[in-house]
């Protein structure tokens, strides 16, 4: 009993400690879907991995943006070498870069290759949460209001997401679509931060649109590879 008291205060902890989930299952589903990804109900597994292995998978899940800073092509691959480790800062945008190394790296053996896919195709989704890119007071206390503010009703509005022509060649052209979307997001949390206010449904939306259009751009490019 005493084992199983000191089990449950730990896994509190750990919870208490750790930046929220970026939008809820049903979101990244929606995401997954819109973009064409043939398993999209694979996309909430990261999140569930997480609930078991906590910090260091959480670390893949944002980055800690200082005001004032902008997200370059450089920085995203520098990230990339940090992937899977402790880093209190997080890096998501390198875990983006990272997860698709070693899913192309796996690729011929097998099947499983796909397990590895679904870790990149939920970072993708976390990258158009705004509240993941600026993770401060504000961004914790309205984490999970933000979260969840379309997902009563997302996989019902297909159609609401809209993905736009990204055209992905190289490593280097993902770092810079990764660099650009991480700063309209993390633009739009300081002005979220700055109205104090959650996201309206509209600007949801349109953040979605972005991570499905960069999805569907992978997709694609991996296809030609």
């Amino acid at each position: 009993m005493k084992i199983a008291k000191i089990l449950i205060t730990v896994f509190f902890l750990i919870s208490a400690t750790a930046p929220s989930h970026a939008w809820f299952d049903e979101t990244h589903l929606a995401i997954a879907k819109a973009a064409g990804y043939k398993k999209w109900y694979n996309a909430a597994a990261p999140d569930i991995a997480r609930a078991k292995l906590g910090k260091i998978e959480g670390y893949n899940h944002y980055y800690n943006s200082p005001p004032g800073i902008v997200i370059t092509p450089e920085m995203v691959l520098e990230q990339a070498e940090r992937y899977d480790t402790f880093d209190p800062n997080g890096h998501l945008y390198g875990a983006i870069i990272s997860s698709l190394r070693t899913y192309m790296k796996n690729k011929p053996r097998g099947r499983y290759a796909e397990h590895l896919f679904a870790y990149l195709v939920h970072y993708i989704g976390d990258l158009s949460m705004p509240l993941h890119h600026t993770m401060n007071d504000f961004s914790k206390k309205n984490h999970l209001a933000n979260d969840g503010i379309i997902e009563d009703e997302v996989l019902r509005n297909l159609d609401k997401i809209k993905t736009y022509e990204i055209t992905i060649k190289t490593e280097t052209d993902l770092a810079t679509e990764v660099a650009r979307i991480a700063n309209l997001s993390m633009a739009l949390g300081r002005t979220l931060e700055n109205e104090n206010r959650l996201m309206t449904r509209h600007e949801a939306y349109r953040q979605l649109n972005h991570s499905a259009s960069l999805l569907s751009a992978i997709l694609k490019w991996i296809e030609r590879t």
